[in-house]
Order: structure tokens, then sequence, then C-alpha cells
């Protein structure tokens, strides 16, 4: 899942803003470019401290920030280091976040959709199976709210990706909320591909809801093979969308 493309360290002059925030952003977003390929050292806390004018305090918390997430390590004699990537956490809010802000190309959407494939489906046939009366309620409470929204991109993503996490919640598993970052910076992704007219833009939010609409039927009827083949057909509807996104900015 990472991309190879180099970009310029950025800089700015000491005391123009940096945070603890920015700077996890900017290492972290290097590191997943290939800026700082994996086994290549990071700054020293005193090379940081030049480039970003804040406290040594500051940079190594931002140091501990980027091992958490499994982006760097500690080598005796050698200093912190990049990690391969197959020991990052692809799984953390940020992380994501910040692969995203790098732009969403092809081979990192069907990475996402083959992870969507395997966990949204198995999460909506599990709540078909353990769904609970307010479970239902939240799912009928998120159609609503897409309906309403129609027309509205920014407002139908939000109620889009609150209806996926309430799928994950009625599925009775706590694993499958581990997954919601995922999720959630799909969907976020998608929809910021997909630029179309308002008239394109209500086709697709009510065949969207229609689709959404399917999972809510089957769930309540607790039919888990139809939930599952329900949600696949949701997530290749957005596939499909995002894909034109990208041909259309390519």
């Amino acid at each position: 899942m990472a991309r190879k493309s180099k970009k310029t360290p950025e800089r700015l002059p000491a005391g123009s803003g940096w945070s603890h925030a920015r700077i996890a952003a900017a290492l972290g977003g290097e590191i997943l470019s290939g800026a700082r390929p994996p086994g290549s050292r990071l700054p020293s806390v005193e090379e940081m401290n030049t480039r970003f004018g804040v406290s040594r305090v500051v940079v190594r918390e931002v140091v501990k920030t980027l091992t958490a997430k499994g982006l760097v390590a500690s080598r005796t004699r050698v200093g912190t280091v990049v990690r391969d990537p197959g020991a990052w956490n692809w799984l953390d809010a940020e992380v994501l976040e910040w692969r995203v802000q790098m732009g969403l190309d092809q081979s990192f959407l069907e990475q996402i959709v083959a992870v969507r494939g395997v966990i949204e489906p198995a999460a909506a046939a599990m709540a078909a199976r353990h769904r609970t009366a307010a479970d239902m309620a939240r799912l009928r409470d998120c159609m609503e709210a897409m309906r309403r929204a129609e027309g509205d991109s920014h407002r139908f993503a939000e109620a889009d990706l609150a209806f996926h996490l309430a799928v994950g919640q009625a599925s009775g598993n706590p694993l499958v909320g581990s997954f919601a970052p995922v999720i959630r910076v799909a969907l976020k992704g998608f929809f910021a591909l997909s630029a179309a007219s308002l008239k394109q833009i209500e086709k697709g939010h009510a065949g969207a809801s229609a689709r959404q609409g399917a999972i809510v039927t089957a769930i309540g009827a607790r039919d888990e093979d139809a939930a599952r083949a329900a949600m696949l057909r949701v997530i290749a509807g957005g596939q499909k969308h995002a894909g034109r996104g990208l041909r259309d900015k390519g």
C-alpha cells in the first residue's frame, strides 16, 4: 500500500506554526510516499529541532507517535529508522488519513475495496444473525438521514458513513469496529472522487439509498445470504463511481 513517489520534505521557518500533529503528519507522509524508504534513518532530534523549530520534548513525542504506528523503530547505534511497510499499522486512522492525503490511485483504491469486500459483507451477515430492535432502529434512522440528504454530498456522506458503522455495530462483533478507519477513509475518498452535476449526484444518491435499503431489509429479515450479497453490491457501486472519478482526473 506504500506509494513510491517522492516528495521534498516540507520546511517552514521556526515558530511558523508547527505542532505535534503537523510534524507527525509531515514525517508520516514522507515515509508513506517513499521519500524516506525502509531502512533509512529518521533525522536526529537535533536535525528535527532545526527543521521544525520546536522543543526536543515535542520532537521526541512525535517519534513516539510514529513508533506506535509501526512506521519507525529505534536501533542501537543507528538511531530511529523507517520500518518495512509490512510492519505499518494500516488500520490506524491517522496512517490511513495521511495516505489518502497523498491522493487515491488505482492500486490503493483496489486494496481498500478488497479489504471492504472481506469485512463488510461478513459484518452484514453477522448483523442479520445478531441484530436487535435497537440496531434496526439505528439503521432505519441512518436510512432516513440519507434520504433527507439526497443532493447534498457532504450530508449524504456523513449519513452513509454512519450507516456502515451501524451495520458493524449490529454485527455484535466488537472486532469489526477495528476496521472503522478503513471504512471511513474509503467512503471519504470515494465521495471526493465522485464529482458530478447536481442531477447526477441526486440520481447517484437515490440509487445508493436503494442499495442500502436492501441491506436493511435483509438484516431485518435475518437473511444472512441476502445481507452479504446486498453489501457486496454497495461496495461494487462505490468502486465503480470512484474508478470513474479516477479516470476523469487522469
